[in-house]
């Protein structure tokens, strides 16, 4: 449960901290979309250099982005292995059923790196920007869709307090779990339907807890009058100098980044 980065806030001075949120939320957008546009190893290569800067900058610990890796170790390995295997190409080496390709070393190496840096972008995304932040850049970002009477503000509401509470209920796993091995539950024994058959104990009083935490939040709000819509803020959004230079550098890394893998 340590492993779950995503939601939480990291405290620190830096520059990536004070950014804009709305320029994190762009800087992600595009790290994501220029993932999935690299073709050859160098272009993993110039992308690791502007994650380095990044993460360099933003001071947040590189043991706590790795934290983040450690929760879908699993699907790594499961993705990287079935392209291993399942990709067609010249054979390097065969065993039973089993062939593993050039080409699906490439690809699952690849498809690795991606996973790996998917979580990272978003893990310094979260870590470097508080939950409230990140709802008034969303609400900020898409209010032209105001237009068409989309519910902005609420569904930037939604999202902010999703993310604020998956450690919260991750905790709240966790002491459940304590719990019903105190009482002599057994999670790691059996088959692979008798462990799915064991979490029910955890997931009956989690959803129980959820919904409980849910009322308790709606009615906290109500009592404070809140009914949404358009809100003033105490400290509106405005971009500064550093934002300019920050989006500056996005596009100077897609330009780099688009030229090392077609040219």
């Amino acid at each position: 449960m340590a492993n779950i980065t995503i939601g939480q806030y990291y405290p620190e001075n830096s520059i990536i901290h004070k950014l804009d949120p709305r320029v994190k939320l762009f800087g992600t957008l595009v790290f994501i979309v220029l993932l999935f546009l690299i073709k050859n190893i160098w272009g993993y290569v110039l992308f690791t250099f502007f994650m380095a800067a990044i993460i360099k900058t933003s001071k947040v610990p590189f043991k706590k982005l790795l934290k983040g890796i450690r929760g879908i170790l699993f699907i790594l390995l499961f993705s990287a292995v079935f392209n291993v295997f399942l990709t067609p190409g010249d054979v390097i080496l065969k065993f039973w059923i089993l062939t593993i390709t050039k080409e699906g070393l490439i690809k699952g190496g690849f498809i690795a790196i991606r996973l790996v840096y998917l979580v990272i972008c978003t893990s310094i995304m979260t870590l470097t920007t508080t939950p409230n932040d990140l709802a008034d850049g969303l609400e900020k970002a898409f209010g032209f869709l105001n237009v068409i009477k989309f519910p902005v503000h609420e569904i930037a509401m939604i999202m902010s307090l999703a993310l604020r509470f998956i450690p919260t209920l991750m905790e709240e796993t966790e002491k459940i779990t304590k719990a019903q091995k105190a009482r002599g539950a057994q999670f790691d024994t059996g088959n692979i339907l008798q462990k799915a058959k064991s979490l029910i104990p955890i997931l009956i009083p989690l959803f129980i807890s959820s919904i409980r935490r849910a009322l308790e939040l709606a009615t906290a709000m109500e009592a404070r009058c809140y009914h949404g819509g358009k809100r003033t803020k105490m400290k509106p959004l405005k971009y500064v100098k550093r934002d300019y230079l920050a989006y500056g550098a996005y596009f100077v890394m897609i330009a780099a980044v688009i030229g090392v893998n077609y040219i």
